[in-house]
């Protein structure tokens, strides 16, 4: 049964579901239009071993709210424009880039038949010279459709590529199949 708790003005009410089924696990997703956080929790658990968890989990919940707020569609074609310019002389060309919520695992992904680049709203709140390199790896995929050596040689124009590389690692977003040389992430 769903049991609501404390909530302030600024921020989405907090909804607790408890399910006899789940045994470990406690989620939570924006709901309702986001005015409602739901948190998924075991059954057996109760809400003094909740709260922290909960107080996590909506502050994780928050900060995506608010990455994908910020998340400025036009900025970031600026941006691709200037990285365009700086790192691919200019010569390459795409309908369409902009922010998306719907990427969870992955940091961007680039359809490279449509000329088409999706930023994870996430990357609206990482450094900006690790958003650069996740831009850069999506351009370069408009020449480049794998993650084959032309691919990386592309990508490495970016003189930060390997230090943005660890930084996604350290956040887990982007892991051992993104090696130089992997075929298929996207």
């Amino acid at each position: 049964m769903p049991h609501d708790i404390s909530t302030t003005p600024n921020n989405p009410s907090v909804r607790i579901t408890r399910s006899a089924r789940r045994q470990k696990t406690v989620s939570a997703r924006l709901v309702e239009g986001g005015t409602v956080i739901e948190v998924l929790a075991p059954g057996a658990m109760t809400d003094a071993d909740l709260a922290p968890i909960i107080e996590n989990l909506r502050a994780r919940v928050l900060r995506h709210v608010e990455a994908a707020e910020t998340a400025d569609d036009r900025a970031l074609a600026r941006r691709a424009g200037e990285l365009n310019r700086l790192y691919f002389n200019n010569r390459l060309r795409w309908a369409e880039i902009r922010y998306v919520t719907n990427q969870q695992h992955r940091y961007g992904s680039c359809t490279s038949a449509t000329a088409t680049i999706r930023i994870s709203h996430r990357m609206a709140a990482v450094p900006t010279w690790v958003r650069d390199y996740v831009i850069v790896h999506e351009l370069a995929h408009l020449l480049e459709a794998n993650h084959g050596a032309r691919f990386w040689k592309l990508v490495n124009r970016y003189p930060k590529t390997e230090r943005a590389r660890g930084y996604l690692i350290a956040l887990g977003l982007e892991g051992e199949q993104d090696e130089p040389g992997a075929s298929d992430i996207e």
